[in-house]
This record gives C-alpha cells, structure tokens and sequence, in this order.
C-alpha cells in the first residue's frame, strides 16, 4: 500500500496496522523461510500475535477479545501476509471460526470457548470442506445423528486448515435430520482430542508449508447436544455468510503477499546492477515495475472498499468476490514478476520470491477458486 493511501485511514486504524506490522516484520517474517523449509507450525509466533490482540480481533473484550472492525482486521491479516502467507491463513481461519461462536453462540459457549480462542491457548479449525464437497456448500455429506444428549457425527473432511493443530474449539458442518423430516446443515463446536476425531492425513503443499492442512475422518464422534451453534438444520445461511467475510480476507492475504513480492523486486531492481546502472533504470524492468505497483494498488484499495461494506451491513457478495478473485489473480502475476526481475536468483530458495510465489497460487483456490467468484459475481450482475 502507498503512503498517499495512509490518509484515507483513520488513527486507530494507522496504529492497529502499524502494531500489525511491527510484529510481523520482526517476529514472523523472520523465521518464515526456515518453517518453510521444515513445514513447521508457528507455535512461538502465533503466542507473540495472541499477546497483541491479533487472535482474537473477532471476539468481544468481555471475552478476551480486541473485537476490531473488519476493515482493521483486514489490514492486518494483510500486513501479516506480507510477512507470511501461511501465518496469515492460520490466523484468518482462527478469527474467522471464534467470530462464528461469538456472533451465534451461546452465552455458555461464548464464555466456555472464547477466552481461550483469543488468547491462542485454543486453535480454531473449520471443518467445512469434504473430500467431495468443496464451493458446493449444499453437497455436504456429513451426517449428525440425534441420541439423547449428544449428536453422532460420521463422515470425511479434506484440505481443513489448522485441523492437526486445532484444540478444542472447531466448527463443523453436517447434515442433520430435523423434526419435520427435512435435512440441513447444522454448526457444532467439536473436541478434536474425543474419540472419533482422527486426523488421517496432512497434507504436504507446494507453498504455505507451515499452515498445516488435514484430512480428518469422523467416526461416531459424539458431540454435546449444548455444543450445536444455533438452531439445528439452519447452518447453510452461516456457513455462506462465513464465506462472503472469509473472501474478503483473503483478499488480504494475497494484498499481503503481493506487496511483498512487489517490495522485493523493488528492492533489487535498486541494488543489481548491469549495462552500467542499476536495473531499475532499464526501461523494461521499470515498466513492469510500474505495472505491478498499479495491480497491487488497485487490490489494496478495492479489498479494503469491500471490507467497508462488509462492515456497515451492506450485502456485498459481488464486491466479495470481485476482491478476492482480483487480489488472487494479480498475485500471482506480481509474485511471477517478482521472480523474473531477479533472474535466475529468483527461482533460488535464497531469495523470498519464490516462496512468495508457491504461497500466492492457493489464493486462487481457497475460499472457492477463481472460477467460483465468477459464477456468483455473473448472477449478482444479472439479478439471479
């Protein structure tokens, strides 16, 4: 983001960004390369944000929380991409599934599960995505059976961020049969250390290798009855309201991680030299430059204008979509960029642009893929 753009915030929001960034750059950025190498999960850095506030920007103070406005939350998701992506995956998912139990939970579950979610003590996963059921949201295949005072939970989750990591509050989607014979699906917090919870596989992923990704079978996992988020048989509205908030984010990630491609390739075009100059002078190198700097503007402005509406309770899925279909597409274009203005060097692990560039590519996908965003900005267009 330009420092032109800086005086279109406001102070809290200046400050809450500048906290972002502080913590960022000196505690994240700097071990991002090694637990990318490892794939190693951030344990020390995910402390150091919680003691900020940052794990729990949505949950209410009474909680625990820093209860931020959603533009805020956005900048700094982007300001910890910049640094990490994977990081700032880890944390969009966490915030996004406490926000879920503060916004529809219950007192007892607020006050049970929050606390300890925006201290980081609890790491949140969202079991939403099965092996066969990814953007359709309604081919869920998860059941949930009513006994007694617990319901029963059987079937396959894929590719569920933070699922190895997760403590005791996840959200989870499943099919229930409701008292008038209709099946919906129905929100529960869940224990991952219960028996039935099993993490079958993590997956191994050509970026973001330190924002672990699970496969999870349910087998006769049983939840308390008290552990359903809202009413039984009506999670499809939330679950698609998560989503609209969720693209939005991350369009932020990819703000991030393009900015600091962006940033880098800056940085080199200044200190290479060659034919008698730095390479910043070259006609062709500053062009591409230039073009990149516009993209990565225009993303910036556009993720943060959506964030807005978002905020002020305006429904938005186009403009949703539309930030997190472009924020993703030019990402990957400026961290491509990024790579070729280094050169060779570029497609060296020494230098971050590779990275950058593997943990760009699933910004396309996560959040439904480019295509996706597509088909539900055409039927907004179209008033369908």
């Amino acid at each position: 983001m330009s420092e032109t753009s800086t005086v279109l915030l406001s102070e809290q929001e200046i400050m809450i960004r500048d906290a972002a960034r502080k913590v960022a750059q000196e505690v994240v950025a700097s071990t991002a390369a090694e637990r990318d190498r490892k794939c190693a999960w951030p344990t020390n850095e995910l402390k150091a944000a919680a003691e900020l506030g940052f794990l729990g920007m949505h949950v209410p103070a009474e909680y625990g929380g820093s209860a931020l406005t959603f533009p805020e939350y956005c900048l700094v998701v982007e300001e910890f991409a910049a640094a990490d992506a994977g990081f700032a995956t880890i944390m969009h998912v966490h915030n996004g599934l406490a926000g879920c139990v503060a916004q529809a939970g219950t007192e007892a579950q607020k006050r049970k599960y929050l606390p300890d979610m925006a201290s980081g003590k609890t790491i949140v996963a969202g079991l939403l995505t099965e092996p066969q059921a990814g953007s359709d949201t309604a081919a869920f295949r998860t059941t949930a059976r009513r006994e007694g005072d617990h319901y029963v939970l059987n079937g396959s989750k894929q590719f569920i961020s933070n699922g190895n990591e997760a403590g005791v509050g996840i959200a989870i989607a499943a099919v229930t049969e409701t008292p008038d014979g209709k099946k919906g699906p129905s929100l529960f917090i869940v224990d991952p250390r219960a028996p039935g919870y099993n993490v079958t596989r993590v997956e191994e992923k050509l970026g973001q290798r330190s924002a672990h990704v699970a496969a999870i079978q349910l087998d006769n996992h049983r939840v308390p009855v008290e552990n359903l988020i809202g009413e039984e048989g009506a999670g499809y509205k939330r679950v698609m309201g998560m989503l609209s908030e969720g693209r939005i984010g991350i369009a932020a990630v990819a703000c991030g991680v393009a900015r600091a491609a962006l940033e880098a390739a800056v940085k080199y075009a200044k200190e290479r030299e060659a034919y008698g100059g730095p390479i910043v002078k070259l006609q062709g190198v500053a062009f591409d430059l230039a073009d990149m700097a516009t993209q990565v503007e225009i993303a910036h402005q556009f993720m943060l204008h959506a964030a807005r509406l978002q905020a002020a309770g305006v429904h938005c899925a186009k403009e949703a979509s539309m930030a997190k279909l472009f924020a993703s597409e030019i990402a990957e274009k400026v961290c491509s960029d990024a790579i070729q203005i280094h050169g060779g060097y570029g497609y060296l692990t020494d230098f971050p642009v590779e990275r950058y560039y593997r943990d760009a590519r699933v910004t396309k996908i996560y959040e439904g893929t480019s295509h996706i965003q597509k088909v539900i900005i055409s039927r907004e267009i179209a008033g369908r």
